[in-house]
């Protein structure tokens, strides 16, 4: 059967941090441990303890031929959605499977936290700043990558920076006041090693002490940062002593452990923080460590057979997946606000007029008449196993992510009980999925 054409989809089942939406990245990794497939000798060798000769010899010459099809990075997905199609020999879309998840799950994780806290920032300049309590290496360097994407200015990850383009930003660090014999010391030398970047830290032993110190610096000081107490109260503080020493322009940029819903307070408090460094619950996804991504069969054939339709059942309606050759078509309205998102089948085809039925609660239904503007939103990836896709630059990305939230309703961003955006299946689509669970059932 290893020949055999199949296709998977990769979907989630819920949208993440009990929101609206989520947006999608990771394609990227994806598109790279496609085209750098390759067993060498070295893992042929340690993969001889587990598997007979034949399969190695089938696996060392083994060049992947799938179709890929995806949703571009920065694009508004939602639950059930397929993100990515993988079409091709049986064996090929199998052995993809973890990659493809691990790729797309935590960069979704992470770009759908940055822009729930982007929005809570309203406006104000996110910096990713969680390096350090990254998972890893790898992990803290996809953080970074898939937060910018989310809509965060920079980071503080310098690797980053280096390979993804991304804006460098960050303070000092502590040790440096500490290192000296003054903390009015520390500033001193530390404005005039980085005249053009001077944002001094100034809670390494009293706050507001900190920003009087750093106040003799001048118009050298872009700006101060606040990393400890009570952030609403000192921001507000430092803000008058900045503006008496006449640095009115110098930013307050706050920092320890900040999140949407401390920033929502913080800003509701009317504290005076123009900046706001996030690092560990962004970098970390720290209130859902994972997307629950997964990647089902949907349809089999052998060769020079018919389509044969697969679906995994379950007791419970959420976890039952989804048959066919997918795809998705998002609809909008005369002013270009999305309206629906509807999943259809590729062999039974979109009717003109096409009905959408909510797999989770059958009775929300919706009409789209056949003049409603409309988008696939599953792209060619590689075709036959070749790149047919142009990878966009990562401000190409960031700025689909932008524009793509402006398409919906805004309460789809509200962090509680969020506005429910209509998608589903298309009727006939859906009467399949039904009759083979009544088969499947009754089997």
């Amino acid at each position: 059967m290893a020949d055999h054409e199949a296709v998977f989809h990769l979907f989630f089942r819920r949208n993440p941090f009990q929101g609206g939406y989520a947006i999608s990245a990771g394609l990227v990794n994806v598109i790279e441990t496609i085209e750098n497939f390759k067993l060498d000798k070295s893992d042929l060798d340690y993969l001889s303890q587990f598997f007979p000769k034949d399969f190695l010899d089938y696996l060392k010459n083994m060049k992947l031929t799938v179709d890929v099809d995806a949703i571009e990075e920065g694009t508004v997905v939602f639950l059930q959605e397929p993100l990515v199609r993988v079409k091709g020999p049986l064996i090929q879309c199998q052995l993809l499977e973890t990659a493809l998840l691990n790729s797309i799950n935590f960069a979704t994780l992470v770009a759908t936290k940055a822009s729930r806290i982007c929005y809570a920032a309203k406006g104000e300049p996110v910096i990713e700043f969680g390096l350090r309590r990254a998972q890893g290496p790898d992990g803290g360097l996809t953080a970074s990558r898939a937060a910018y994407i989310g809509g965060c200015v920079g980071t503080s990850n310098v690797l980053a920076g280096k390979k993804y383009g991304i804006p460098v930003r960050g303070t000092h660090a502590h040790s440096w006041v500490t290192a000296f014999a003054s903390e009015d010391e520390a500033f001193d030398k530390f404005a005039k090693a980085m005249p053009n970047n001077c944002y001094l830290l100034v809670d390494t032993f009293n706050s507001l002490e900190g920003v009087k110190k750093a106040t003799k610096i001048g118009k050298k000081l872009l700006g101060i940062r606040l990393d400890s107490g009570d952030l609403a109260y000192l921001s507000i503080k430092a803000r008058k002593i900045l503006d008496k020493a006449g640095l009115k322009n110098t930013h307050i940029m706050a920092s320890n452990d900040l999140d949407e819903y401390i920033i929502q307070s913080l800003k509701e408090q009317k504290a005076k923080i123009d900046i706001w460094a996030v690092g560990t619950k962004l970098a970390t996804a720290y209130d859902q460590p994972a997307l629950d991504g997964i990647y089902k069969l949907s349809a089999i054939r052998p060769k020079g057979g018919k389509w044969e339709y697969k679906l995994k059942l379950s007791e419970q309606n959420a976890k039952i997946s989804t048959p066919g050759l997918l795809r998705i078509k998002r609809f909008f309205n005369k002013k270009n606000g999305a309206v629906a998102d509807c999943i259809y089948d590729e062999l039974l085809g979109m009717p003109e007029n096409c009905l959408m039925i909510d797999m989770l609660d059958t009775t929300r239904r919706k009409k789209i008449p056949s003049d409603t503007k409309s988008e696939e939103l599953l792209k060619a990836i590689f075709k036959k196993g070749k790149l047919t896709y142009q990878i966009p630059d990562i401000n190409i990305s960031r700025d689909r992510t932008e524009k793509q939230l402006k398409l919906f309703y805004p309460a789809i961003r509200r962090f509680l009980n969020p506005h429910i955006y209509p998608v589903g299946l298309e009727k006939n689509l859906f009467e399949l999925r039904m009759s083979l669970i009544l088969k499947m059932k009754n089997n």
